[in-house]
């Protein structure tokens, strides 16, 4: 039993990491992290671990094929994606991007 919990556990703590990586963590998108609490908090059946899993999955692979399609510019606008990344090189070794000014 104590190996289903601490399984249960994991697969809970993944989950919630997936939603707030990927569906993030402002006011207005905390009822899916409110769910998430709801449904699998200390919930060490099979059925609900199984299912905890398959969101994870879920919501992680969505995020990888969204970034696969920006990286293959599949009729995506990709400046404001290449202005992110730009700026966290920038920032890595302590630079910041310059505000680009538009008449």
């Amino acid at each position: 039993m104590s190996g289903e919990l601490v399984l249960a556990a994991r697969v809970y703590r993944d989950l919630l990491k997936a939603v707030v990586k990927h569906v993030g963590k402002e006011d207005h998108k905390a009822h899916f992290t409110e769910f998430v609490k709801q449904e699998f908090r200390n919930k060490a059946n099979s059925e609900k671990i199984d299912l905890a899993r398959n969101y994870t999955y879920l919501l992680n692979s969505i995020h990888s094929h969204k970034d696969l399609l920006f990286s293959y510019n599949i009729a995506v606008d990709r400046t404001e994606e290449m202005k992110r990344v730009l700026g966290k090189s920038a920032a890595s070794v302590g630079l910041r991007l310059p505000e680009v000014y538009q008449p």
